[in-house]
């Protein structure tokens, strides 16, 4: 019998609701503000809203909360839209906090209808002076007790424009001393003379985040609106006005955000990186956006794995990137093709193999499938590129590659012995002459030789060469964002290294047409690590990124 698996506290939630008969239909909602790119703690929120109405049958709409014209663009909006249906999800609905701003306006002239708005004139710092401490009360703003007439007029007068940014706020009404600053009369609307991505010059006020939101999920009948930890204390404020306006009763959740080391995740530091070309774009395979872990490779299946395995917390919690990694490995070890690469390449001659042979040897696509998905050929020749490193002058012992004397296996080919090398004139290896035995080849092997070491390799005559991106953690720092100083301090000069002059095998040439038939196609450059094609690729110039080596080799860094 399989173990069933457990719940998170919030799937316990909404268990209990369902058999206590609260909801006939559970509704969640993904609400970004469309002021960047979605980043990897998003991806843990997207799963768990879309993942509730899966399992529960149910649905989840999709709400950009643009109430902000200023930082807000559809270029944000339009890869908020791509980024989601890549992670696998479908929102029932498509909404704009900006669609309800007739109904917000109204919930607003309400509010002050009822006593419990204002229209306040005190400018940002002396409404904070006034807001009292933690453990002091806050003092009443002088213009709390103006009439409801009056508030009505201004508040009429400041959507039709009359008044400057900052000059005038909506405030509501509700307890200067109350335990929660934030429930000490809160802004609920001001004054912003801006063109709105979607509403173009129609309004110049706008509704804060935290009137637009609880309002919102009540006007979708969302059942359970979940939220990060941050939020926990505007929780009261959004009961207090769905209990004052009398709307539909949607209920707020909050769950702990996933942190990563060695990453930042503020959209405004986010922006910085990307304003001050410290990276080059949003999409940068370094940086932590759906869009740059798309770009360096990674697939929708590990993310959506990363977020559900870590599982929900009620707790802030620090997760190792290296799991995030983990999650990769294991889906692109299944589904990746195996090629030949050499990164950092040296000339092996086989002087014993006729000058002008050729010859195809057969490749298995992925071992771990079977049928193995599928084989290509790899042309061999007398001339070949390994790896710099495949090669030592004084190899010590247990060194099963190549060194005077020393034998190894070339993946699919032959058993090799290195007789001797060629330097230059500063002294640095050029050339390695081997021997090979002929009956030594892979699958019919009858020489009786017996090797620990085995090479990838690429024939010089067929060689293709591409571009090679490595790419490691932007920071050196385990929280850049919470040492001294500037965060930007932390940043790792190493984290991206580029390879101008790698040698492919000639299949990888097919690669952006391979991608294009199957757009999941991720590559194991046999002993390097996993690669995908980039879009800066050409016809002429193809660009491989590393998406993640083959172990966890940053572990052993930190622990030098």
């Amino acid at each position: 019998m399989s173990e069933e698996k457990s719940l998170n506290f919030i799937e316990e939630i909404v268990e209990t609701d369902l058999k206590e008969g609260k909801y006939d239909k559970i509704v969640t909602r993904f609400p970004p503000e469309p002021n960047g790119f979605l980043h990897i703690g998003h991806a843990s929120s997207i799963c768990l809203n879309f993942g509730l109405t899966q399992t529960f049958n149910g649905y989840t709409n999709l709400r950009f909360d643009d109430t902000n014209p200023i930082t807000e663009d559809t270029v944000y909006v339009e890869a908020i839209k791509k980024d989601i249906k890549w992670l696998g999800f479908k929102w029932e609905n498509e909404f704009y906090a900006s669609d309800y701003f007739d109904i917000l306006y109204g919930f607003a002239v309400k509010l002050i209808e009822n006593g419990l708005a204002y229209v306040d004139e005190l400018n940002s710092e002396d409404m904070a002076t006034l807001k009292g401490t933690p453990t002091e009360a806050g003092k009443n703003s002088p213009f709390r007790d103006r009439s409801v007439a009056e508030n009505l007029d201004l508040f009429t007068r400041m959507k039709n424009g009359e008044f400057e940014d900052g000059s005038r706020t909506l405030r509501a009404k509700i307890d200067m001393a109350h335990v929660n600053m934030i429930m000490r009369d809160p802004i609920i609307y001001r004054i912003k003379h801006a063109k709105h991505h979607r509403t173009g010059d129609k309004w110049c006020i706008y509704p804060m985040y935290d009137f637009a939101h609880g309002q919102s999920d009540a006007i979708e009948h969302v059942t359970h609106s979940i939220c990060t930890l941050e939020f926990i204390p505007h929780r009261d404020l959004y009961n207090f006005l769905i209990a004052q306006l009398e709307i539909y009763p949607s209920k707020q959740y909050e769950f702990a955000r996933k942190n990563l080391n060695y990453t930042v995740t503020s959209k405004r530091k986010l922006l910085q990186l990307v304003n001050e070309k410290h990276v080059t774009g949003w999409d940068d395979p370094r940086m932590p956006t759906i869009s740059g872990l798309r770009r360096r490779g990674f697939t929708p299946s590990s993310i959506r794995n990363f977020c559900n395995r870590t599982g929900i917390a009620k707790r802030e919690n620090l997760i190792e990137f290296s799991l995030l990694e983990f999650f990769i490995r294991e889906d692109l070890n299944k589904t990746s093709w195996r090629r030949m690469a050499v990164l950092d390449p040296i000339k092996m001659v086989i002087t014993n193999y006729p000058e002008g042979q050729e010859e195809m040897l057969h490749g298995e696509n992925n071992p771990e499938v079977e049928g193995h998905d599928g084989e290509r050929q790899i042309p061999f020749s007398r001339e070949l590129w390994i790896e710099r490193e495949d090669f030592m002058e004084e190899p010590p012992k247990k060194f099963f590659r190549l060194g005077p004397g020393l034998m190894s296996r070339l993946k699919n080919a032959y058993i090799v012995r290195c007789d001797d090398f060629v330097k230059d004139a500063e002294g640095d290896v050029t050339e390695i002459h081997c021997t090979y035995f002929p009956e030594s080849k892979s699958g019919e092997d009858t020489s009786g030789l017996k090797v620990k070491g085995t090479m990838h390799w690429v024939s010089v005559k067929h060689a293709k060469t591409a571009e090679v991106r490595l790419y490691d953690r932007l920071f050196t720092a385990e929280e850049p964002d919470r040492e001294e100083g500037d965060f930007k301090d932390y940043l790792n000069p190493e984290s991206l290294v580029v390879l101008k002059n790698a040698y492919i095998e000639p299949d990888l040439a097919n690669a952006p047409q391979q991608l294009e038939e199957n757009p999941d196609r991720r590559y194991q450059f046999i002993r390097k690590g996993y690669f995908c094609v980039d879009a800066d690729s050409t016809p002429d110039n193809l660009v491989f990124n590393r998406t993640v080596t083959l172990k966890d080799t940053w572990a052993k860094e930190v622990a030098k």
